[in-house]
């Protein structure tokens, strides 16, 4: 059962969007966003009927990179702490692009290329406003931005949620770099971070859930007619 798992899901982010919102350096926060993942992952075994196809795997590994992220940092100096959030996220958005590649013909932006200017758009914007600060970091920024932009374009071939989800957790990185190398901060920017960063990954397992166990439905039913007749 899902419901359980979505739960639990609604219920940790609450707390940490709250606690995000009240006293986002308090204890409250940090151990909340630990939680997010694991319970994520959850959501997606619950929720599909089995872990065994490709999709589901290396979705369950890209949340476990991220899960990475949010935790590793947490044990290192403010330079080493970013340096690890940004290789375990690129871990994960490297994963999740792996994960989509094969759902890229069912994509409008494929079939409408037109639609990939938003994206290139959004990219070389934050390029741009973030390039003068970053020093020696500008080419892993670039290559990560890449990686980000690859993986949000990948996930519209999952269909308009996955797509969404996407684009929502491009933003949540992009409002990471614009505070660290550009000053550019938000009122409560920490919660804006967080909020399109669990709406992405939460909207990227549903969209994973409903096209593996769709894939399942269409096997076994194509397993059926071959039955009858051996039998």
């Amino acid at each position: 059962m899902v419901r359980p798992a979505l739960v639990a899901l609604a219920a940790v982010s609450a707390v940490h969007l709250g606690a995000q919102l009240v006293d986002p350096d308090g204890i409250i926060a940090p151990l909340t966003q630990v939680l997010l993942m694991p319970v994520l992952a959850w959501v997606l075994v619950s929720g599909v009927s089995s872990t065994r196809p490709r999709l589901v795997r290396l979705t369950l590994l890209a949340l476990g990179f991220s899960w990475l992220g949010d935790t590793l940092p947490r044990f290192a100096s403010e330079d080493a702490g970013f340096l690890l959030m940004v290789g375990c996220f690129l871990l994960a958005q490297l994963t999740y692009a792996v994960a989509f590649l094969p759902y890229w013909r069912a994509s409008i932006v494929r079939r409408s290329p037109i639609l990939l200017v938003p994206y290139a758009a959004g990219l070389a914007r934050l390029v741009a406003v973030t390039h003068v600060r970053a020093g020696s970091l500008l080419v892993p920024l670039v290559f990560y931005g890449l990686a980000l932009g690859t993986m949000a374009v990948l996930a519209t071939g999952l269909g308009w949620v996955a797509g969404i989800g996407g684009a929502l957790f491009f933003l949540s990185d992009s409002l990471i770099a614009l505070r660290a190398f550009a000053d550019v901060t938000l009122p409560a920017h920490g919660f804006w971070v967080m909020l399109t960063y669990i709406l992405g990954q939460t909207l990227l397992v549903l969209a994973v859930v409903r096209v593996a166990d769709g894939a399942v439905l269409s096997r076994s039913l194509r397993a059926e007619p071959a039955q009858r007749h051996t039998a």
